[in-house]
């Protein structure tokens, strides 16, 4: 039990043996205490006035005597400002509460047993006709870190990702390396194989873009031009081939697949994504069609006259959505209705989140209103976190015109950048050229990981690499560096024979209350996060708590303290924070140096 909890049930001892009140948990409203008053905790008295017949301050002091009095092991003074009781809570206390902090191993988490809720949660989904990009880096790095977050909250986790693997696009890339590849291999060219087919992507768009002109100049108007250039009608016939099983569009399909999954797996590794479960929609595409049917037939959804169906969502206050094309070919809902019924069949799910971009957000929308239509108790259960874009400062990417900003290329970037950045503030002197190596590894992926998580999912946010590896804003080297200066005060104290005996014999700081008030918040922002579904709520508070200390270092020394227990206390504090700032860090994914 807490310190607030304790205070909690004090004062509802207290309103029940003094004025026979008896009050819910709720009622008990507390707050810091105003930095111009003296206390640690107040309790707002007002609630309480009523049932009392008293004035506010006397109902404050008749409390305060009462907390003093029946918790004095909690309570060492109080004071009554209006209908606000303050109260000092005494040294042991805050003692007593580092002692607990120190002694949970698995401090801020909640452990997952066999009752608890299963969480399906789906994010990266990309297209195997480019390599990722910056925008799946936000995917990514939010999905990863709501799934840390998600199981430290108690809940057993699934992470999935279903690749994009047919289409059209997939086609244009395969066309364009048939036309224009000449046998071209990542081997041979010695390119990442996501990238290599992305190149033919862009070649393929180059070489429309060039027969619509030529159409056009010939007398032929635009948008006939764009349905009848050469290369999308190839592309197009590249497609219908595949759906119907041609031995060697499918080879074909194979190989570059397989080069695309054999790059993406490297850029996964070096962003340390993992999943669970890999669907891919050439073997989930025709999922759906049965729950189409049986729409049909309960007269959820209606046929037109050229066969397509379409459930009307009208009444409901939205449009029309089509389900089955009139060709009987499945639609990307048709997919995701029969993929959320496979789901939640397979695993009995408790909730699935689908981590997909903002643009998306009628499409989710649409999704759970058809699957409750369709009887389906669990479409309640879905939720999409809906992101913002990442923007640069020239503007939106365009994968297509190839000015997209590659996933490889930017970590490569971000890492060379924190190595310049780190020499010139000689955060490198002194360690060997692999320990360096390791370091700007680090932080480089460190800085970028933290500059997307460090913003609320909603929000578009705008990306600038070189202000991301600051190393004193609200940056992850910020808080890296914290962390190896903490683990550099406690390799000196080892050597030297300093340990924390006896700290619990120290009377602490104001300041030093404030860092354990700030280590006890721990487990409650990562309760937050998880029900906000909200990585930046975890890397708010891992800076702040970064910022608190290296203030605090500021301020008073460690080691050079001649006070024994003093020292001690001093030095339990900062390993407790680089604990808590490690264990943070690490629900964003990001590791922390011993040495900076």
């Amino acid at each position: 039990m807490n310190i607030e909890q304790k205070l909690t049930a004090t004062v509802i001892a207290a309103l029940n043996a003094l004025y026979g009140q008896e009050v819910p948990e709720k009622m008990v409203q507390l707050q810091k205490t105003k930095k111009e008053f003296e206390g640690h905790i107040t309790v707002v008295v007002f609630p309480f006035v009523k049932a009392a017949r008293k004035g506010p301050e006397q109902v404050g002091a008749e409390l305060g005597e009462y907390l003093q009095k029946e918790a004095s092991d909690v309570v060492s003074a109080y004071n009554v400002v209006k209908g606000f009781l303050n109260l000092t809570v005494s040294n042991s206390s805050w003692i007593g509460l580092l002692n607990e902090i120190s002694a949970d191993p698995e401090f801020g988490f909640l452990k997952a047993t066999d009752e608890s809720p299963l969480v399906m949660i789906e994010y990266s989904s990309p297209n195997t006709n480019k390599p990722l990009h910056l925008g799946h880096v936000r995917n990514n790095l939010l999905g990863a870190s709501l799934a840390r977050i998600v199981a430290a909250n108690g809940n057993k986790v699934v992470k999935t990702n279903i690749v994009n693997d047919r289409g059209i696009h997939i086609c244009k890339s395969m066309y364009a390396w048939k036309v224009l590849g000449n046998g071209e291999t990542p081997a041979s060219s010695g390119k990442k194989g996501d990238h290599l087919v992305g190149d033919y992507y862009v070649a393929f768009n180059n070489l429309y873009k060039k027969e619509v002109d030529e159409l056009v100049a010939g007398g032929m108007a635009k948008e006939e031009a764009e349905k009848k250039a050469p290369s999308l009608k190839a592309a197009q016939e590249m497609l219908f081939k595949w759906e119907n099983g041609d031995a060697e569009v499918v080879e074909l399909w194979k190989t570059m697949n397989g080069w695309v999954y054999e790059g993406f797996d490297k850029t996964y590794a070096d962003l340390g994504i993992s999943f669970d479960r890999t669907y891919y929609e050439s073997q989930t595409y025709l999922f759906g069609k049965a729950l189409v049917q049986k729409g049909l037939e309960a007269g959820i959804f209606e046929t037109q006259e050229d066969g397509s169906v379409w459930c009307d969502l009208t009444a409901d206050g939205l449009d029309r959505k089509l389900l089955l094309r009139g060709d009987g070919t499945s639609v990307y809902m048709t997919q995701d209705l029969g993929t959320a019924e496979q789901r939640f069949a397979e695993y009995s799910l408790d909730e699935h989140i689908y981590v997909v971009g903002n643009e998306q957000n009628y499409h989710f929308q649409v999704l759970k209103l058809i699957l409750g239509k369709l009887g389906f108790d669990w479409a309640d259960s879905i939720y999409h976190l809906s992101y913002g874009m990442v923007e640069l400062p020239e503007g939106k990417m365009k994968s297509r015109e190839g000015t997209v900003v590659d996933a490889d290329d930017l970590i490569a970037d971000m890492v060379g950048t924190a190595r310049e950045m780190s020499q010139e503030l000689g955060k490198l002197d002194g360690v060997s050229e692999q320990e360096a190596a390791a370091i700007c590894e680090m932080v480089g992926l460190g800085a970028l990981k933290y500059f997307i998580l460090k913003v609320d999912p909603k929000k578009t946010m705008l990306f600038d690499p070189r202000e991301s590896i600051d190393f004193n804003g609200n940056t992850g080297p910020f808080i890296q560096y914290t962390h190896a200066r903490i683990r550099s005060i406690l390799r000196k104290a080892e050597e030297s024979g300093v340990t924390t005996a006896g700290y619990d014999k120290a009377e602490l700081l104001p300041e030093e209350i404030e860092l354990i008030k700030a280590l006890s918040e721990y487990p409650a922002t990562v309760r937050v996060a998880g029900q906000q579904f909200a990585p930046s709520v975890i890397a708010a508070y891992a800076y702040d708590l970064a910022k608190q200390f290296n203030g605090y270092y500021h301020d008073h020394s460690i080691l050079k303290e001649e006070r024994e227990e003093v020292r001690a206390l001093r030095l339990m504090l900062a390993s407790e924070v680089a604990r808590v700032i490690r264990s943070a860090m690490a629900l964003l994914g990001i590791n922390v140096p011993e040495r900076m």
